[in-house]
């Protein structure tokens, strides 16, 4: 049975700007330092509409690398919100919607992601928690480079 893991992250920055760390390539990267490199994932430029990437995923750039596919199967940059589905390794379906939402002190993220990875599915579930939690510092932190107070 898929299980949902939802986080939300509160920002003192417009939404526009937590958007565009949220996806922007490089950030990406930078938010995920540490914790896993994404061999074959574009280096520059944004997300964008009907992408779709195979990459080789090395947790904390490491490990052996992990085949693994991205496709982005709604991205609507008007309202910030875009839906992936991936899979990969022990992952039969990992579908996560991000949102970025004004609120009066900034943005709101919101990050959803349904998993399915058979018995590894509990496991897989505190592995996003700990992945998505530990992207907030480093956006923190690059909002702050941008001039935003946080």
């Amino acid at each position: 049975m898929p299980k949902v893991v939802t986080l939300t992250h509160d920002y003192a920055a417009p939404p526009r700007d937590v958007w565009h760390v949220a996806t922007d390539f490089e950030c990406f990267a930078e938010a995920m330092k540490g914790v896993a490199i994404f061999e074959g994932m574009p280096s520059e430029g944004a997300l964008a509409p009907n992408q779709s990437f195979d990459v080789k995923v090395r947790l904390f750039g490491w490990m052996p690398p992990m085949d693994y596919h991205m496709r982005l199967v709604e991205f609507d940059d008007g309202v910030m919100m875009f839906q992936s589905n991936e899979h990969g390794g022990s992952i039969k379906s990992w579908k996560h919607r991000l949102t970025v939402t004004p609120t009066e002190t900034g943005a709101r993220l919101t990050d959803r992601i349904e998993i399915d990875a058979g018995f590894s599915t509990p496991m897989m579930g505190l592995w996003a928690r700990f992945v998505y939690r530990r992207r907030h510092k480093p956006r923190l932190r690059m909002l702050a480079a941008m001039g935003n107070t946080t």
